[in-house]
């Protein structure tokens, strides 16, 4: 295991709401320090939750409506400027621009990571 990585347990894991969800709506974000959109995601039984994703390099937002995404759901609500983050679009950074987490076939939206 590399020095900068901390084992959990698998009770830390379980804390961790990760879930599918169904990009709705993208809006732009001009008030962002970088290029970013605004997101709403469908997340089932869930509901509907929004976040500011700096994903803007590398999607438009035709591109993102209708895509199922992986997101972080139970962190707490963040302030970006002017908007409230709801939830935490995952992703792996590269440098490109921030690639999103999507699944490889559809699942129901809320459907939890295990």
């Amino acid at each position: 295991m590399s020095e900068n990585t901390n084992e959990i347990s698998w009770a830390d894991f379980e804390k961790v709401l990760i879930v599918a969800g169904t990009i709705v709506r993208v809006e732009p974000f001009p008030e962002a320090r970088k290029p970013a959109w605004k997101v709403w995601a469908d997340f089932g039984p869930y509901g509907e939750r929004k976040t500011s994703a700096q994903i803007a390099a590398l999607y438009s937002p035709e591109q993102l409506v209708g895509r199922q995404i992986v997101g972080v759901i139970n962190f707490p609500e963040k302030q970006i400027g002017p908007f409230r983050s709801q939830f935490l679009l995952t992703g792996f950074h590269t440098e490109a621009g921030v690639v999103i987490t999507t699944v490889e076939r559809p699942v129901p939206n809320g459907a939890r990571l295990s």
